[in-house]
């Protein structure tokens, strides 16, 4: 039964060489989506009504980068292992392996739009509701990077499940591939969603119901791709056999219905007028 098991591909971690330097598909994953989603945010900031200019969406790439990057490291740092990095702070700087949390980025690009949205005098929920829509796309792809490193793995299948997978580092026994479930879920899925929904004049007129929309259709897709996906080994099932990511979820999808009714509530009439 074991021969019938999809081998796991054996990817190199690092995708190609700059001279010396490697650069790892974790890393090249977020060049790419940070570049992709840039491109993508520049048109849909320019959509009726205009939420930034593209001077604007320019300078805002790199805060978001920052937000991504030193919000994720720290959220995982403080949510998932603060006692081994406090223990090994140098490898605090060893992004390469990995070792992002989603919930603490986030945190960090909120804080980002929150700070560039007042430094350049923007409505914070409209400008919030053009970003967030392109955040399933490095998602997506994040996803498969820790796919590729043979990393989040899932939880045991059966082995009739015809695409379960021995992982290198999962044991001899065939497992879901969690973090291909959730590229498609969290991902492709709910991009083509935010997408779709951007491109209407009600959405973008209702400032805060994509920014929910986001976070709520996150939390959901987290939520079920946690129960194909193994715990981390450091802090396993907690009570009542939920896990850490999906405890994060909740606040997050509470957050996100309430903005999802605030906007509704709430129409921008003049923007609706020139929509």
């Amino acid at each position: 039964m074991t021969a019938l098991l999809l081998p796991f591909p054996q990817f190199d971690p690092i995708a190609f060489h700059i001279g010396p330097l490697g650069i790892h598909w974790y890393a090249l994953a977020y060049i790419v989506s940070i570049y992709v989603g840039w491109k993508i945010a520049v048109k849909l900031c320019a959509l009726s009504p205009v939420a930034a200019t593209r001077e604007q969406v320019d300078d805002f790439a790199f805060w978001a980068m920052m937000g991504i990057i030193l919000g994720g490291r720290l959220g995982y740092i403080l949510f998932y292992k603060p006692g081994f990095y406090l223990t090994h702070p140098l490898a605090i700087l060893q992004v390469w392996y990995g070792g992002m949390s989603f919930h603490g980025g986030a945190l960090g690009v909120i804080i980002a739009l929150a700070l560039f949205s007042r430094r350049n005098k923007l409505n914070f929920l409209s400008f919030s509701d053009r970003i967030t829509t392109i955040v399933p796309l490095g998602l997506g792809l994040g996803r498969c990077a820790n796919f590729v490193n043979g990393e989040l793995w899932g939880r045991p299948a059966s082995p009739d499940l015809p695409w379960a997978m021995i992982f290198p580092t999962g044991g001899p026994v065939p497992r879901h591939p969690s973090e291909l479930y959730e590229a498609l879920t969290e991902g492709l899925l709910l991009l083509v969603i935010m997408l779709v929904a951007a491109s209407r004049p009600w959405a973008r007129v209702r400032y805060g119901f994509l920014s929910g929309l986001f976070l709520f259709g996150y939390a959901v897709a987290r939520t079920f791709c946690e129960f194909f996906r193994e715990p981390d080994a450091f802090i396993g099932f907690l009570p009542f056999g939920f896990t850490m990511g999906q405890v994060l979820c909740i606040p997050m999808a509470l957050a996100g219905l309430w903005l999802m009714a605030f906007g509704i509530r709430h129409p921008r009439t003049a923007a609706l007028a020139h929509a």
